[in-house]
């Protein structure tokens, strides 16, 4: 009788420690009907992401509980940018989406000439997004109706950067633009020797960004004239993060390189096991990245030395979103993943592994 009290007791023991973890604001993982390309966005207790099942998500970012999802008419490679109560994103349905932040409701659409892959940028009251009908829009955030469009002489893959008052932007016949925010005329454009997917990334009164001619360029966001180039051993897909005087970015190479920003001089590379295509987020002296080894890595922003590794089931295109102790990331598995930024770690025993990892459908 003793020992069936005490295994009772361990029954209960172990349901009492799954109810408290399956509750707190712990590790998670979220599965949705297809792969996720779109990188997470966190605003205050929410999570926004897209899904190549067309679907838009918004999860509690502390849970992973779903709290609502909008269907568009085709998948969402783009990720959300989430402002002033409203939540936009684009659609390989040829549209950008305006949804209600808190209900998912859609405010408005507005209807392109192509697919919609890029990530709008919202600032002063307009939606900035390239689409690859060739064509980048200014659209009113309130009311979706267009302001002004530039067109360029390629698709646009790459996500519009907002600064001082001026767009950045690249596209699929090697170029990168400048363009007035409020008239849509354009600046400079600098020619570089391949298409330009990876999304330009202002600081300190220059522009870097990457290009299919292997290069991370680093130019002047005034004029458009070329500081300096770094050359990797293939496309740069990823957009380079900037973060206390350094350049951070990923390559189809498999590597992920921190360059010198003033110079262009290479400090260190880290090589993965497959190509990259995320785009890096640096917090608190650490790079956090995907790449198409299944793998997100952790990397210490000084050295390049590995911290920690975590598996997923499929390719990491998804780039890491990291705040309050936590990454959130996509991974081509069809999840969106909460992984300990300390540790690289779910926080799930294996045992009960679905029971305390998997809060969506199967």
């Amino acid at each position: 009788m003793k020992s069936i009290a005490n295994t009772v007791k361990l029954i209960a023991l172990v349901f009492a420690v799954i109810s408290v973890c399956a509750c707190n604001k712990g590790p998670w993982e979220y599965q949705t009907g297809d792969g996720v390309y779109s990188s997470p966005t966190i605003s205050g207790e929410y999570l926004y992401v897209g899904s190549v099942d067309g679907k838009v998500y918004c999860l509690n970012a502390a849970t992973g509980k779903k709290s609502w999802e909008f269907l568009t008419e085709d998948g969402v490679y783009s990720s959300p940018a989430v402002s002033g109560g409203n939540v936009y994103v684009g659609s390989y349905d040829d549209k950008v989406y305006c949804l209600n932040a808190a209900t998912g409701e859609k405010v408005w659409e507005f209807v392109t000439g192509y697919d919609v892959n890029a990530s709008p940028a919202v600032t002063g009251g307009n939606v900035y997004v390239g689409s690859a009908d060739k064509k980048v829009y200014c659209l009113n955030a309130a009311s979706g109706e267009k302001v002004w469009e530039f067109v360029t002489e390629g698709y646009i893959d790459s996500s519009t950067a907002v600064s001082g008052g001026y767009v950045y932007v690249g596209n699929y016949a090697g170029k990168v633009y400048c363009l007035n925010a409020a008239t849509g005329e354009k600046v400079w454009e600098f020619a570089t020797g391949g298409s330009v997917g990876s999304s330009p990334t202002i600081s300190g009164g220059n522009v870097y960004v990457g290009s299919v001619d292997k290069k991370v360029y680093c130019l002047s966001a005034a004029t458009g004239e070329k500081t300096w180039e770094f050359v990797t051993e293939n496309y740069v897909y990823s957009s380079p993060a900037f973060a206390d005087g350094y350049v951070y970015v990923g390559s189809i190479d498999g590597k992920v390189y921190c360059l010198n920003a003033a110079s262009g001089e290479k400090v260190w590379e880290f090589l993965t096991g497959d190509r990259i295509e995320s785009s890096p987020a640096i917090t608190d002296g650490f790079v956090y990245i995907g790449s198409a080894d299944d793998k997100v890595y952790c990397l210490n922003a000084a050295t390049g030395e590995k911290v920690w590794e975590f598996v997923t089931e499929n390719d990491v295109r998804s780039s890491p979103a990291v705040t309050g102790g936590y990454v959130y990331v996509g991974s081509f598995d069809g999840k969106v993943y909460r992984i300990k930024a300390a540790e690289g770690d779910t926080g799930s025993w294996p045992m009960f592994r679905y029971n305390l990892e998997r809060t969506g459908a199967r």
